[in-house]
């Protein structure tokens, strides 16, 4: 495919509204344990719901890919996120909402599957890095805003009278005003469904590294120690992530007293902030030193700022919230890196398992508020020392056949 830039344009935006849905979970929880009044393991169902699909939906979307391209996959994952949000907005029942986020989960799964490609076509090859990076800084800045778009409607929904929110108060529950956000986020896919049909969007063509191998290849690959190592890796960074993300805004209201609308708005949204931060810290650094070593460095930094945050005061623990956010953002191109450069061959089919296990951000979190229910939340999120823990045996043990390339003195 020749260089197009309304394609990458495309993609970019494709990136902002995944990172739009995906990050609200987290400040949403509060409002939904008062709103249906579940239990801290009820609630972990519903990222539970979202992120699972991406267990089910990874592989399939490939499929889908190759055999019917990016355009019609776009189309559908974006047709099946616009119903699983207005299926809430209608319905807004706890039932309802875990069938809902399990369609919006495997519509963004289908997204992240095919726009990697798209990007690395439509960019061209030379240029695939920049493109990533810029993506990224597009993934980490819709992250940044979505809870404060969120503060901004449970806010104003009851005393902004302009046409948005007079539309709103029509279909939203008085007593429920962050439902509003899923009818803003339908509305926003019906959108992205007329954009990409309005683009005439040619066939990907796959690298050989990016294409999946037959059945038997991943079989032999699931009997690799080493591909095993990884797997877990990734299902423990998503978990890892995902695990403090989506407690913050609970744990500040439960052990601080501080409002989930505003205060735990704002301090989620930072941590995708600093989030972002990190990624372009790690960038540098990467150019700098062994990337083993940085993996061990900045998980060792996460798990103290886990800990400040979990057993410090009222007024640290909203620093060292956004901290963690700064500290792990190397890990997953880290690990990403060290795992596809530990093989010489199948790097499609590996690249595929490695998005599989994605669905970490469903178990962790329920895990989280199993044990949060048994021991109270604070003792629940004391599990993400196992899965750092992890991470960090990750970085040490690793032995990659290429290391990254630095910057010589």
């Amino acid at each position: 495919m020749k260089k197009n830039y309304f394609i990458v344009g495309l993609v970019l935006l494709t990136f902002f509204v995944i990172s739009f849905l995906t990050n609200i979970i987290g400040p949403l929880i509060p409002e939904i344990i008062s709103s249906f009044n579940l239990s801290l393991t009820l609630v972990s169902f519903l990222p539970f719901a979202f992120f699972v699909a991406y267990g089910f939906m990874s592989i399939p979307a490939g499929i889908m890919t190759e055999k019917y391209g990016g355009k019609f996959v776009m189309l559908f994952a974006f047709g099946i996120s616009f119903f699983g949000a207005l299926l809430f907005g209608l319905y807004p029942q706890y039932n309802m909402a875990i069938v809902s986020l399990f369609l919006i989960g495997s519509g963004m799964a289908m997204l992240q599957v095919v726009i990697n490609p798209l990007l690395r076509s439509a960019g061209g090859e030379s240029e695939f890095s920049f493109y990533s990076l810029l993506g990224q800084l597009f993934f980490g800045l819709a992250s940044f805003l979505s809870p404060l778009v969120y503060s901004y409607l449970s806010k104003n929904m009851s005393t902004n009278k302009n046409i948005l929110f007079e539309m709103l108060n029509k279909v939203v529950p008085e007593n429920l005003s962050w439902v509003s956000f899923y009818w803003v986020f339908s509305f926003i896919s019906l959108i992205m469904i007329v954009v990409i049909a309005l683009f005439n969007i040619p066939k990907i063509k796959l690298n050989e590294d990016e294409k999946s191998g037959a059945f038997k290849v991943h079989m032999e690959l699931l009997k690799n120690k080493t591909v095993i190592l990884y797997f877990i890796g990734i299902f423990c960074y998503v978990g890892s992530e995902q695990g403090v993300a989506n407690w913050i805004s609970q744990f500040l209201f439960t052990y601080h007293a501080y409002d989930p609308q505003t205060i735990g708005a704002q301090v989620v949204s930072w941590f995708w902030g600093m989030m972002t931060a990190g990624t372009f810290v790690g960038l540098l650094l990467v150019k700098l030193f062994d990337s083993r070593n940085i993996l061990v460095f900045f998980t060792s930094l996460a798990i103290l700022s886990l800990s400040i945050a979990l057993f410090g005061g009222s007024g640290i623990t909203l620093y060292a919230f956004p901290a963690i956010g700064f500290f792990i953002a190397v890990m997953y191109p880290i690990i990403i890196s060290l795992g596809l450069n530990s093989l010489a061959s199948h790097h499609g089919s590996f690249a595929g398992i490695l998005m599989t296990a994605i669905c970490g951000g469903a178990v962790i979190p329920l895990i989280v508020g199993v044990l949060g229910d048994y021991f109270t939340l604070k003792y629940g999120m004391l599990f993400l020392y196992i899965t750092f823990g992890y991470i960090l045996f990750i970085g040490i043990w690793a032995k990659p056949l290429i290391n990254n390339s630095q910057l010589k003195s």
